[in-house]
């Protein structure tokens, strides 16, 4: 059986054309699903109507900074994985990026095992996260129904 990360979706967001063809097509044929947006206001649209495990996105997009979406998407999909994808590094990029909330940040040219490897560390996380609340509340719901035993039982 694949792991569960590799039926994540990946959302791809970068206004060159070319960029969002080659990362589309390297994460299909690892398994994954993946959409692509050509600017923010796309990827906010994407993200509000579809759920994405993750998000590539450029930092600079032609309609907003790549760190500015960052905080919008932290407000539409708060356990979305995003990293950001730079041609232009800088420490300050780096910094903001981070302060933002992204997950990542990887410089172009991507190195493709570098990128893999970094989404497949992520979403390994993302479903250990998962896994952990879903124990957390069945417990928690367990803890009450014997709580409201116990009390039916003293009436």
């Amino acid at each position: 059986m694949r792991s569960m990360s590799k039926h994540g979706r990946i959302l791809v967001i970068d206004d060159d054309e070319n960029i969002r063809k080659a990362l589309t097509m390297t994460l299909e044929g690892q398994g994954y699903r993946v959409e692509g947006a050509k600017d923010g206001k796309e990827a906010i649209e994407k993200s509000n109507s579809s759920f994405y495990n993750l998000a590539l996105i450029d930092i600079r997009l032609p309609d907003m900074e790549g760190t500015a979406l960052l905080s919008d998407m932290r407000d539409t999909t708060p356990r979305m994985v995003k990293i950001i994808i730079t041609g232009y590094p800088s420490l300050d990029n780096a910094a903001e990026a981070a302060n933002r909330g992204a997950d990542g940040y990887i410089v172009k040219p991507v190195k493709t095992e570098q990128l893999l490897s970094m989404i497949e560390e992520h979403l390994g996380k993302q479903q250990e996260e998962l896994r952990y609340s879903e124990r957390k509340v069945a417990e928690y719901i367990e803890t009450r129904a014997r709580e409201h035993e116990a009390v039916e039982r003293r009436r």
